[in-house]
């Protein structure tokens, strides 16, 4: 009898230190989501405060493991990237797309592994819109037309409207979705508009030194300028300097109108200041919504294919110090 209860004793602690061993690993739920994230660069200001939010809110701390690639603007880079992320079998990629193109085979590779896509900023051209599960970013279309329709309305309050205007384009890079969408903007109100001229198109590549580089040399042989259309801040802050150098005067109170995209925190303080005449808002905190989408789709939903984001323009003559203290980046 005495043996019967050691024996059973022991098989007692025996159960409770295999549920302790049990509880040591923790329930499914509180298993880290890991995730690949592919950012295509650091090639701004815009682009740091997107990484520094995707970091952020795919943090441990948030119940996520985060395996992050820079790709430094080389879509090899970012292909290379996501075979990684698959060989690592991730729970969910989150890709930041340099261009638009040449995405179909790594993602079927993705598809094929079972593992879910999310697109953030720019979107990708692809007949089989299965290979990815969802996109959040901006309508960048909307951000090119908001600031086309203040470039008109501005025209008409001076009185120069129906004038001849000469705009230097200053664009992205080729084939991204935003480049695409701010260049149909512009290239749309410059058919609209007869007296409107395309000065020159020069290719900033979203960097202010190679704008900078490009706005010099284009005013060696073309000063007559009235408007900079850039498609982020940083190639106008490279373009200003250009004009500084050049001797050409530039926003509220200057020869050459400014329009920006993006409207991080110094390009809003040069528009406070009057030297950007408009800044189009392009919001990089993607990183909570990459968050709420992955755990919609952790709990079984299938979120909305595309998830745009709201955005404001900001004019030189009504953007205050108090918005500008607001403001998150």
């Amino acid at each position: 009898m005495k043996k019967r209860k050691v024996f059973l004793g022991f098989f007692i602690l025996l159960l409770f230190l295999l549920c302790a061993c049990g509880r040591v690993s923790g329930p499914e739920e509180d298993r880290l989501i890991r995730v690949g994230f592919s950012q295509l660069g650091s090639e701004s200001d815009w682009r740091a405060a997107n990484t520094k939010s995707m970091t952020a809110a795919l943090s441990e701390q948030n119940g996520f493991e985060l395996l992050f690639d820079n790709a430094k603007q080389k879509q090899e880079n970012q292909l290379l990237a996501i075979r990684n992320f698959i060989q690592e079998e991730v729970d969910y990629i989150v890709l930041a797309p340099i261009m638009e193109s040449g995405w179909e085979d790594v993602l079927q590779e993705a598809k094929e592994a079972e593992i879910p896509v999310i697109l953030v900023d720019r979107q990708i051209s692809a007949e089989d819109e299965e290979l990815y599960s969802c996109w959040v970013g901006s309508d960048f279309r909307a951000e090119g037309d908001m600031a086309v329709q203040w470039l008109e309305e501005e025209l008409v309050r001076s009185g120069k409207a129906g004038e001849p205007l000469r705009i230097l384009h200053i664009r992205g890079t080729d084939g991204a979705t935003a480049q695409i969408g701010r260049t149909a903007a512009l290239e749309s109100a410059v058919r609209r508009h007869p007296e409107w001229e395309i000065a020159g198109v020069l290719p900033g590549e979203y960097t202010e030194a190679k704008s900078y580089e490009l706005v010099r040399d284009f005013l060696k042989t073309d000063r007559d300028i009235d408007v900079i259309y850039s498609e982020n801040d940083n190639m106008c802050f490279g373009a200003m300097r250009a004009l500084e150098e050049a001797g050409l005067s530039y926003g509220t109170d200057g020869q050459i109108m400014l329009i920006s995209f993006d409207a991080a925190q110094h390009a809003l303080q040069l528009c406070l200041e009057g030297k950007i005449n408009a800044c189009m808002e392009c919001n990089p905190l993607h990183g909570p919504r990459v968050a709420d989408l992955i755990r919609q789709m952790e709990r079984g939903e299938q979120p909305e294919k595309q998830n745009f984001v709201k955005e404001t323009l900001f004019r030189a003559d009504t953007l205050t110090e108090d918005i500008l203290q607001k403001r998150e980046y």
